[in-house]
Protein backbone atom coordinates (compact mmCIF):
# COMPACT_ATOMS: atom_id res chain seq x y z
CA UNK A 1 0.00 0.00 0.00
CA UNK A 2 1.06 3.57 -0.66
CA UNK A 3 0.68 6.83 1.26
CA UNK A 4 0.03 8.75 -1.97
CA UNK A 5 -3.43 10.28 -1.96
CA UNK A 6 -5.47 12.25 -4.47
CA UNK A 7 -4.98 15.91 -3.50
CA UNK A 8 -8.74 16.45 -3.79
CA UNK A 9 -9.17 14.10 -0.84
CA UNK A 10 -6.97 16.02 1.59
CA UNK A 11 -10.08 17.84 2.81
CA UNK A 12 -11.22 14.51 4.28
CA UNK A 13 -8.72 15.00 7.14
CA UNK A 14 -10.48 18.24 8.08
CA UNK A 15 -13.85 16.59 7.69
CA UNK A 16 -12.85 13.69 9.93
CA UNK A 17 -11.55 16.08 12.59
CA UNK A 18 -14.68 18.23 12.45
CA UNK A 19 -17.11 15.32 12.39
CA UNK A 20 -15.30 13.53 15.24
CA UNK A 21 -15.07 16.71 17.32
CA UNK A 22 -18.71 17.69 16.79
CA UNK A 23 -19.92 14.22 17.76
CA UNK A 24 -17.85 14.36 20.97
CA UNK A 25 -19.18 17.83 21.84
CA UNK A 26 -22.81 16.86 21.21
CA UNK A 27 -22.52 13.76 23.40
CA UNK A 28 -20.77 15.70 26.18
CA UNK A 29 -23.45 18.40 26.10
CA UNK A 30 -26.16 15.78 26.55
CA UNK A 31 -24.35 13.97 29.37
CA UNK A 32 -23.02 16.92 31.38
CA UNK A 33 -25.71 19.52 30.70
CA UNK A 34 -22.86 21.91 29.80
CA UNK A 35 -23.08 23.65 26.45
CA UNK A 36 -19.89 22.40 24.82
CA UNK A 37 -18.27 22.58 21.44
CA UNK A 38 -15.01 21.04 20.33
CA UNK A 39 -12.81 23.24 18.21
CA UNK A 40 -10.06 21.59 16.19
CA UNK A 41 -7.41 24.28 15.91
CA UNK A 42 -4.67 22.41 14.09
CA UNK A 43 -4.06 19.13 12.30
CA UNK A 44 -0.45 17.99 12.09
CA UNK A 45 1.43 14.93 10.95
CA UNK A 46 4.23 14.40 13.46
CA UNK A 47 6.88 11.70 13.83
CA UNK A 48 6.10 9.54 16.86
CA UNK A 49 9.36 10.42 18.74
CA UNK A 50 8.54 14.13 18.27
CA UNK A 51 5.07 13.61 19.71
CA UNK A 52 6.59 12.29 22.93
CA UNK A 53 8.61 15.51 23.20
CA UNK A 54 5.53 17.61 22.34
CA UNK A 55 3.35 15.89 24.97
CA UNK A 56 6.05 16.16 27.64
CA UNK A 57 6.40 14.42 30.98
CA UNK A 58 3.70 16.30 32.88
CA UNK A 59 1.20 13.98 34.59
CA UNK A 60 -2.14 13.94 32.80
CA UNK A 61 -5.23 11.81 32.47
CA UNK A 62 -5.10 9.66 29.36
CA UNK A 63 -7.95 7.74 27.78
CA UNK A 64 -6.91 5.45 24.96
CA UNK A 65 -8.72 3.01 22.71
CA UNK A 66 -7.57 0.59 20.07
CA UNK A 67 -9.30 0.44 16.69
CA UNK A 68 -9.76 -3.24 15.99
CA UNK A 69 -10.89 -2.70 12.41
CA UNK A 70 -9.38 -0.64 9.58
CA UNK A 71 -7.61 1.75 9.87
CA UNK A 72 -6.41 -0.03 13.08
CA UNK A 73 -4.12 1.71 15.55
CA UNK A 74 -4.91 3.81 18.65
CA UNK A 75 -6.52 7.07 19.69
CA UNK A 76 -5.45 8.92 22.83
CA UNK A 77 -7.26 11.77 24.61
CA UNK A 78 -5.16 13.75 27.09
CA UNK A 79 -6.42 16.30 29.61
CA UNK A 80 -5.47 17.62 33.02
CA UNK A 81 -7.08 16.79 36.34
CA UNK A 82 -8.89 20.14 36.59
CA UNK A 83 -10.60 19.62 33.23
CA UNK A 84 -11.60 16.11 34.31
CA UNK A 85 -13.05 17.42 37.57
CA UNK A 86 -15.08 20.10 35.79
CA UNK A 87 -16.51 17.60 33.32
CA UNK A 88 -17.31 15.15 36.14
CA UNK A 89 -19.01 17.87 38.18
CA UNK A 90 -21.13 18.82 35.14
CA UNK A 91 -22.20 15.22 34.75
CA UNK A 92 -22.91 14.47 38.42
CA UNK A 93 -24.40 17.88 39.31
CA UNK A 94 -25.93 17.93 42.78
CA UNK A 95 -26.55 14.18 42.83
CA UNK A 96 -23.28 13.23 44.46
CA UNK A 97 -20.14 14.17 46.21
CA UNK A 98 -17.82 16.35 44.11
CA UNK A 99 -15.36 19.01 45.10
CA UNK A 100 -13.70 20.80 42.16
CA UNK A 101 -10.94 22.09 44.46
CA UNK A 102 -10.08 18.84 46.26
CA UNK A 103 -7.03 16.84 45.23
CA UNK A 104 -7.74 13.33 44.04
CA UNK A 105 -11.05 11.97 42.84
CA UNK A 106 -14.04 10.51 44.66
CA UNK A 107 -15.41 7.15 43.47
CA UNK A 108 -18.34 8.96 41.87
CA UNK A 109 -16.01 11.35 40.05
CA UNK A 110 -13.93 8.43 38.78
CA UNK A 111 -17.06 6.72 37.51
CA UNK A 112 -18.19 9.93 35.77
CA UNK A 113 -14.77 10.41 34.16
CA UNK A 114 -14.86 6.82 32.91
CA UNK A 115 -18.27 7.42 31.34
CA UNK A 116 -17.01 10.68 29.80
CA UNK A 117 -14.10 8.72 28.36
CA UNK A 118 -16.55 6.28 26.78
CA UNK A 119 -18.50 9.19 25.30
CA UNK A 120 -15.43 10.94 23.88
CA UNK A 121 -13.79 7.90 22.34
CA UNK A 122 -16.93 6.38 20.83
CA UNK A 123 -18.12 9.80 19.60
CA UNK A 124 -14.83 10.57 17.90
CA UNK A 125 -14.74 7.18 16.16
CA UNK A 126 -18.40 7.49 15.11
CA UNK A 127 -17.48 10.76 13.41
CA UNK A 128 -14.58 9.12 11.58
CA UNK A 129 -16.71 6.17 10.52
CA UNK A 130 -19.35 8.53 9.08
CA UNK A 131 -16.78 10.31 6.91
CA UNK A 132 -15.06 7.09 5.82
CA UNK A 133 -18.43 5.41 5.19
CA UNK A 134 -17.48 2.36 7.21
CA UNK A 135 -17.78 0.89 10.71
CA UNK A 136 -14.84 0.94 13.11
CA UNK A 137 -15.03 -1.36 16.11
CA UNK A 138 -13.03 -0.26 19.15
CA UNK A 139 -11.70 -1.77 22.37
CA UNK A 140 -12.86 -0.76 25.84
CA UNK A 141 -11.28 2.60 26.80
CA UNK A 142 -8.15 2.33 28.93
CA UNK A 143 -7.53 4.96 31.64
CA UNK A 144 -4.07 6.05 32.72
CA UNK A 145 -2.73 8.80 34.97
CA UNK A 146 0.90 9.67 34.45
CA UNK A 147 3.39 11.35 32.11
CA UNK A 148 1.87 11.83 28.66
CA UNK A 149 5.10 10.82 26.93
CA UNK A 150 4.99 7.45 28.71
CA UNK A 151 1.47 6.79 27.38
CA UNK A 152 2.62 7.50 23.80
CA UNK A 153 5.53 5.10 24.35
CA UNK A 154 3.21 2.36 25.60
CA UNK A 155 0.81 2.73 22.66
CA UNK A 156 3.21 3.17 19.75
CA UNK A 157 6.75 3.00 21.09
CA UNK A 158 7.55 0.28 18.58
CA UNK A 159 6.53 2.43 15.61
CA UNK A 160 9.51 4.82 15.52
CA UNK A 161 9.44 5.24 11.76
CA UNK A 162 5.78 6.14 11.62
CA UNK A 163 3.97 9.42 11.77
CA UNK A 164 0.88 10.13 13.80
CA UNK A 165 -2.01 12.44 13.18
CA UNK A 166 -2.42 15.07 15.88
CA UNK A 167 -5.63 17.04 16.30
CA UNK A 168 -4.95 20.01 18.54
CA UNK A 169 -8.40 20.60 19.93
CA UNK A 170 -10.17 22.42 22.72
CA UNK A 171 -13.49 21.66 24.30
CA UNK A 172 -15.30 24.92 25.05
CA UNK A 173 -17.83 24.88 27.84
CA UNK A 174 -19.71 27.87 29.27
CA UNK A 175 -17.84 29.29 32.27
CA UNK A 176 -15.15 26.63 31.91
CA UNK A 177 -11.92 26.25 30.03
CA UNK A 178 -11.56 22.55 29.44
CA UNK A 179 -8.66 21.48 27.27
CA UNK A 180 -8.54 18.12 25.58
CA UNK A 181 -5.87 17.06 23.10
CA UNK A 182 -6.47 14.21 20.69
CA UNK A 183 -3.63 12.12 19.27
CA UNK A 184 -4.47 9.49 16.68
CA UNK A 185 -2.18 6.69 15.59
CA UNK A 186 -3.97 4.96 12.71
CA UNK A 187 -2.07 2.72 10.36
CA UNK A 188 -1.62 5.43 7.76
CA UNK A 189 -1.51 3.06 4.78
CA UNK A 190 -4.88 1.63 5.82
CA UNK A 191 -6.34 5.10 6.41
CA UNK A 192 -5.22 6.26 2.95
CA UNK A 193 -6.65 3.07 1.45
CA UNK A 194 -10.06 3.83 3.02
CA UNK A 195 -9.89 7.43 1.77
CA UNK A 196 -9.05 6.33 -1.77
CA UNK A 197 -12.35 4.46 -1.89
CA UNK A 198 -14.41 7.59 -1.18
CA UNK A 199 -15.85 9.65 -4.03
CA UNK A 200 -15.20 13.38 -3.68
Amino acid sequence: MSLMIDIRKLGLFNKMAKEGGNTVANHLSQMTGMETEMEITKINFIDVPDIKTHVGDQKQIGISIEMIEQPHGHILFLFNAQSAKELAHGMIGDMGETDPNASGFTDMERSAIQEIGNIMTSGFIDGWANVLDTTIDISTPNFTFGPGSGMIDQLVGDRDNEMALMFDSRVHALESNINVKVYTFPRLEELVDLMQQIEV
